[in-house]
């Protein structure tokens, strides 16, 4: 398990043999985003038999449209490694801007 802090955002990351989860607590902004984008690429990277990377979102608590473009990057670079993204334990505000955006089946789908 790894902890990355940030100022708004704090990543933990526990990893399994094929799945890597990522518990995301704090805002995921403009300020933020750029610690979970390297997480997770370095992760990919690192880690050629991955299959599933879980995005833990129980402690989100705010999300700007940085975030969202974060979670499509994101999940760009997983569908690239052939690798399943997961937003799980999504909170409603999460869901209500993947609804409004009309993004919520291509990310969790």
């Amino acid at each position: 398990m790894t902890t990355h802090p940030e100022q708004h955002l704090q990543l933990t990351t526990v990893d399994t043999r094929h799945t890597i989860r990522i518990e995301i607590r704090g805002d995921l902004d403009y300020l933020s985003t750029d610690a979970l984008v390297e997480e997770a690429t370095t992760q990919l990277a690192n880690r050629p038999d991955l299959t599933d990377l879980h995005l833990g979102c129980a402690g989100l608590e705010a999300i700007d449209s940085m975030g969202l473009s974060t979670l499509l990057m994101i999940h760009r670079r997983t569908s690239v490694a052939g690798v399943r993204l997961h937003l799980d334990d999504r909170p409603a505000t999460l869901d209500r801007l993947l609804h409004l955006t009309g993004t919520l089946e291509y990310l969790t789908s």
